[in-house]
C-alpha cells in the first residue's frame, strides 16, 4: 500500500513539474514572439514613418492614451496612424532613434511589454498590453509618458 501510495505522489508530481515546464516553454515562445513583433513592426514603423509596417502590429480598435511634455495624450489607431503618416520619419530626419524592451510579461492569451523609445527630443516610458488573436500578438492598447532625459 506504501508502494502504491508513493508511486501515486511521484506520478502527480511529475505530471505538475511538466505541466509547469510546458507552460513556461509556451510563456518564452510567446515572449520572443511579442520581441520579435516589436523589432520587426512596432521600433522599425515609428523609425521609418512607415504605417503599413506600424500597422501590422496594431488590433484596429486600439487606443492610445499618456502625456507628452506634461499634456495629456488621447488617440485613436487612425488618429496616430495619420500623424505618422504626416511627420518627418526619424530614419528621413537623421536624428538619433532607439527603440529598447524593458520587459515583456505573459499571461496566458494577454501581455504586457515595457518599452523606452527615444526619438526627436523625446523619452518615452510606454505599456503595450498585447492580446493573442488568431495566433498573432497584437498591441491592443498604447500608454506612454514622456519622462525627458
Amino acid at each position: 500500500m506504501k508502494t502504491l501510495l508513493l508511486t501515486a505522489c511521484l506520478s502527480c508530481t511529475l505530471l505538475l513539474l511538466k505541466a509547469q515546464n510546458s507552460k513556461k516553454m509556451e510563456t518564452t515562445q510567446d515572449s520572443l514572439a511579442i520581441n520579435q513583433a516589436l523589432e520587426d513592426y512596432y521600433f522599425k514603423g515609428i523609425y521609418e514613418g512607415n504605417i503599413n509596417t506600424l500597422g501590422n502590429i496594431f488590433n484596429p480598435g486600439t487606443l492610445l492614451f499618456g502625456d507628452v511634455k506634461g499634456q495629456p495624450y488621447a488617440k485613436t489607431l487612425d488618429q496616430y496612424l495619420d500623424g505618422v503618416a504626416h511627420r518627418q520619419s526619424p530614419k528621413d530626419s537623421g536624428k538619433p532613434f532607439k527603440g529598447t524592451i524593458v520587459a515583456i510579461d505573459v499571461v496566458n492569451s494577454i501581455a504586457v511589454a515595457k518599452v523606452h523609445v527615444k526619438m526627436y527630443e523625446f523619452n518615452y516610458d510606454e505599456f503595450l498590453s498585447f492580446h493573442k488573436i488568431n495566433n498573432r500578438w497584437l498591441i491592443v492598447n498604447k500608454m506612454i509618458s514622456d519622462v525627458g532625459d
